[in-house]
């Protein structure tokens, strides 16, 4: 990585003094220095690091980022430059450990039963045409063939022949909606043109009736219950590489849409996402914050970030998805399929915990009591009615766990015939093991929590 000139340098540790201070306003114009330099600022553990700036628009924490208005790629839609909230910028030490509870005696976390990482696709939209109103209208020369009973029998019938007849014979009156075939206001005085339009009246609904046998109703096509969309939610934690394999297998063996959430750009793996939103333009869209993930010495929280992911889609089901995940055939479809009724969430892997709640155990397909973050769909607005994926888990391990317990309904897990496998699962295997368990005890204590309230 490039060093930061040493002017550049000053100004951060004057923005990290001003934070430290609260004085955003301050902050925020130190930022925006910083940046005109080409490079990017943000939090670390043991203080702030500096960036080069990347060529696509970042935002400084998850928080900032527009949930309403939003635009593909990191860009609200009638945004211009980049400007920082001070309110979202506040200062983020409060992410330490809040919590110092010990782990309940026996209790153990779900361990890598399965593993996970956040993959999102916001799937492109398949447009629908819709019907066109029928046009009811009647041609001129099949009106007035159809007012003979003479020349056409077959399609003005035995009933609108004698109702002819019977109109030629009777007094001359106006009938309602006359007005529609130009008839006169005056029609005593003018019999041949009463008789004439009562014969273009009756011979046009003779021709709709003709019509309607043939033509499908209006709307029948509308009535078809439109397939659901689909948004896969991925987290850009590192790992590019990763990265790169779970998103190509998603365009290759899916229609849904990706919607990624990049922390940091660890790695060089914000770079590579916005080289695939160039390659997959209209699959893939991309946030980048410049917070990096709490689990990589960062603010970023997980369960922030997959909040915010779930409230910037738009979609009827949102998927979450590990980059450590990768589709070997469709395996979204499935998924999708199995939230009708009053199934809310449907996973590859799920989990039920025994008796005492301390231990989670492997579950076979069908109902389960828990969905592992590896890659499970939801139904967006029954996760939005609960809330959310929980603020306080900032690693994901538990979290998934915590998250499927809130949510309403029923949950289900397919198991090991769904297309799909997963490579090393670098959130588990490549993050501190303290942090790790840390963390997870500290999460399972929400857990414990609900499972005693249900």
């Amino acid at each position: 990585m490039n060093e930061a000139p040493s002017h550049v340098t000053d100004l951060a540790e004057q923005w990290a003094e001003a934070r430290a201070e609260r004085d955003h306003a301050t902050a925020d114009a130190l930022r925006g220095e910083i940046e005109a330099e080409g490079w990017l600022v943000h939090d670390t553990a043991n203080g702030f690091e500096l960036t080069p700036r990347p060529p696509f628009e970042v935002w400084p924490t998850v928080g900032s980022v527009p949930e309403k208005g939003g635009g593909a790629n990191g860009r609200a839609a009638s945004a211009g430059p980049e400007t920082t909230n001070p309110s979202e910028t506040a200062d983020r030490s409060g992410v330490a450990d809040r919590s110092t509870a010990a782990d309940p005696s026996g209790a153990t976390d779900h361990s890598e039963t399965t593993d996970r990482s956040e993959t999102t696709d916001r799937s492109e939209a398949t447009d629908r045409s819709k019907v066109a109103d029928r046009d009811t209208s009647a041609d001129p020369d099949r009106v007035a063939e159809a007012a003979d009973p003479g020349n056409r029998p077959e399609r003005l019938g035995d009933q609108e022949a004698g109702r002819v007849a019977e109109t030629q014979a009777a007094p001359a009156q106006k009938p309602e909606g006359s007005e529609l075939v130009g008839r006169s206001d005056e029609p005593v005085g003018h019999p041949e043109r009463m008789v004439s339009s009562q014969l273009l009246w009756d011979a046009s609904l003779s021709v709709s009736r003709l019509d309607e046998s043939i033509t499908p109703p209006v709307g029948a096509a509308e009535a078809e219950v439109a397939p659901p969309t689909v948004t896969v939610g991925l987290v850009v934690d590192g790992w590019p590489d990763d990265l790169r394999e779970c998103v190509r297998a998603l365009v290759a063996r899916t229609e849904v849409k990706i919607l990624a959430l990049d922390l940091g750009d660890v790695d060089g793996a914000g770079a590579v996402l916005n080289e695939l939103v160039k390659e997959f333009p209209r699959r893939v869209e991309a946030w980048h914050v410049a917070e990096t993930p709490h689990w990589r010495g960062g603010t970023a929280g997980w369960g922030e970030s997959r909040t915010k992911l779930l409230k910037l889609d738009t979609a009827d089901v949102h998927v979450v998805m590990e980059t450590s995940t990768i589709l070997d055939g469709d395996a979204i479809t499935p998924l999708v399929e199995e939230l009708k009724d009053d199934v809310t969430g449907a996973g590859w892997k799920g989990v039920n915990p025994r008796e005492d709640g301390h231990e989670w155990v492997d579950a076979e397909p069908g109902e389960v009591r828990g969905l592992l973050g590896h890659l499970f769909a939801v139904r967006r607005d029954a996760a939005l009615t609960a809330g959310g994926f929980p603020a306080d888990a900032r690693y994901y391990r538990n979290a998934d766990l915590e998250f499927s317990l809130t949510l309403p309904g029923t949950l289900v897990a397919l198991g090991k015939d769904l297309p799909v496998h997963q490579e090393r699962h670098r959130g588990y295997h490549d993050v501190d093991p303290a942090y790790r368990d840390r963390e997870s005890r500290r999460t399972y204590d929400r857990v414990l929590g609900l499972l005693r309230g249900q």
